[in-house]
């Protein structure tokens, strides 16, 4: 039973590695999520900065910026996404990991009680043989033996334990850095994908266009002027009836105080 000491040492200190190292894993991916998520929410700030700046700008450059800034928005939802499933597939299986070491730490500590209480019973034993009263040895004997197979027992059950547990263990932490691993892939698949149709609105922007627009404000701000006139016009011919109207009645006929005459 000796021998099994270092065997406890050593079961100890797997399950110690695995609470302090998991534990560090589940708070830095927690922060990792936490950070992403904040970027989602700057990003959306900087889309809504550019969607006002859009608002006062020409047609040209106010289409390239709402095309580009859409295209930001789609990647913030994946980004939206890729924390939804850190947090899902990463940060909470390494969380319960600290429920999972806890009980760990229990079943070996249980093993040591029941081990502490054997030696008790050999030490018991020996006592008694220096005295040498064979009714008592005999009971001591007895009760050394069934502690010993207590022992042994909950030796095997824990060694059973730990291995079950290094072995998920070992599973666990490939499955969650896969999982992180694919998750990141995907999202910069994605976003690659859309940074790339982003760039391409960016690119397609045609500024001498843009120019020929502000270059003219002249023009568009007579046309415009004109439009209302006659906007007035027909709102003023459609407010008089049909017989007070002459035959052949124009707008070169209306009394000039109306600002309405001829152009």
């Amino acid at each position: 039973f000796e021998t099994s000491v270092p065997d406890v040492r050593i079961m100890e200190t797997t399950v110690t590695n695995a609470e302090q190292y998991l534990g560090q894993f589940c708070t830095l991916m927690g922060c990792y999520s936490r950070k992403t998520a904040r970027l989602r929410d700057k990003t959306d700030l900087l889309i809504r900065q550019i969607m006002d700046f859009a608002n006062t700008e020409n047609s040209e450059l106010r289409r390239c910026l709402k095309d580009f800034a859409e295209e930001l928005a789609k990647i913030q939802d994946y980004r939206q996404a890729e924390v939804e499933r850190l947090d899902a597939k990463v940060v909470h299986p390494l969380k319960a990991y600290g429920r999972i070491t806890k009980n760990k730490r229990a079943d070996i500590k249980k093993f040591i009680s029941v081990r502490n209480r054997e030696i008790k019973e050999i030490e018991k034993l020996q006592r008694l043989r220096q005295k040498n009263p064979s009714d008592r040895q005999g009971i001591a004997e007895a009760n050394v033996q069934k502690a010993s197979v207590n022992a042994n027992h909950t030796t095997r059950q824990l060694e059973e334990i730990i291995d079950e547990f290094q072995q998920q263990k070992m599973k666990d932490i490939k499955t969650i850095f896969s999982n992180f691993v694919t998750i990141e892939m995907l999202f910069h698949a994605r976003a690659l994908e859309v940074y790339s149709s982003a760039f391409q609105h960016l690119e397609n922007f045609d500024e001498e266009k843009d120019l020929e627009v502000r270059n003219a404000p002249t023009l568009t701000n007579i046309d415009r002027f004109t439009d209302n006139r006659n906007n007035n016009k027909l709102h003023l011919y459609s407010t008089l009836c049909r017989e007070d109207v002459p035959r052949h009645w124009t707008f070169k006929d209306l009394d000039p105080s109306w600002g309405l005459g001829s152009e």
